[in-house]
């Protein structure tokens, strides 16, 4: 009697050093490794089994969880303008996938560099493909929808604006999607947008590329970004091509997502402590809430001019 051989499971190489993981649902982690005297990044993915979120297949969905291999496969951001990608090699077996990319130097650009490029990629004819994502802001709202809304910035001295803010984002929503569509990074962080190559950024991680509302990256960028979201503004509109969407479009765009994305993040980190002991109050200052609460307190102006 003969076994059937067991199929070997994917592990990474002993001298990998490990990276933080990111925050993807299939990512197991990413590595920086060499090949030769060549830096370069080892991600991996896990193949979503029976018991996952149905989300995970959903090539419109953002936590499709092959959406960046095939972003690589088909080198769609490859010849961009404004942002571009890197090349790199999509290795696929029945546990998963395996993406090995260049190392991308820190160019340390600055968030108006990062925004023009942001606001000229936003011209380009992208392909449109199935997996590019749909509805992101609206999809991650559902999410929020789902686990009860801001239950824990209910119990804080924003209770009120965030209680009329969550009533109101079917209609903003409704605004947003009337916008321009454009293309989008999705995620578009510092750490994810770090080289730069002339007058184009070199970004990485398009796990969420897709089409969305005119100014919605911006919104992201200006969650992370040292400078303020009115120079970022300015900055997106130099880059944007004449005719795309004007001002106020890019602004009700950029508003409302950086808006209900920082309520989301400052909710769910005041959640993560919020069991603990001590009064929820005084946890206003945990380190792992107080960088969420500051990026919301910088969007004053803007909370005030969604409020209606």
């Amino acid at each position: 009697m003969t076994c059937a051989s067991v199929p070997t499971m994917w592990e990474p190489q002993p001298d990998w050093r490990a990276m933080p993981p990111g925050t993807g649902t299939s990512t197991v982690g990413i590595w920086r490794a060499a090949l030769g005297d060549r830096p370069v990044v080892i991600k991996r993915l896990r193949r979503p089994e029976a018991h996952d979120p149905a989300e995970l297949q959903d090539p419109t969905h953002p936590a499709y969880w092959r959406r960046e291999p095939d972003v690589h496969d088909t080198g769609i951001v490859q010849h961009t303008v404004g942002l571009r990608g890197v090349v790199a090699a999509v290795e696929e077996d029945e546990h998963g996938i395996t993406l090995t990319r260049e190392w991308v130097e820190d160019a340390a650009t600055s968030g108006p560099f990062r925004a023009i490029g942001m606001g000229r990629f936003a011209g380009c004819d992208l392909p449109r493909t199935r997996f590019l994502v749909r509805d992101q802001l609206r999809h991650r709202l559902r999410r929020v929808e789902r686990r009860g809304g801001w239950s824990t910035l209910a119990r804080t001295t924003v209770a009120d604006i965030a209680d009329h803010l969550w009533r109101r984002r079917e209609p903003l929503l409704d605004q947003v999607d009337a916008l321009p569509l454009v293309p989008q990074h999705g995620d578009p962080t510092a750490d994810n947008l770090p080289g730069r190559a002339g007058d184009d950024v070199v970004a990485i991680d398009w796990s969420t590329l897709g089409l969305g509302h005119v100014g919605g990256d911006l919104g992201y960028l200006s969650l992370t970004a040292r400078e303020d979201l009115e120079p970022l503004l300015d900055a997106y509109l130099i880059g944007l091509p004449a005719r795309t969407a004007d001002r106020e479009d890019v602004l009700l765009g950029a508003r409302t997502t950086a808006v209900y994305t920082a309520l989301t993040r400052a909710d769910w980190a005041l959640a993560r402590v919020a069991p603990g002991e001590g009064a929820l109050a005084a946890k206003l200052k945990h380190p792992s809430v107080a960088p969420y609460l500051r990026s919301l307190q910088r969007l004053g102006p803007h909370v005030e001019a969604l409020m209606g």
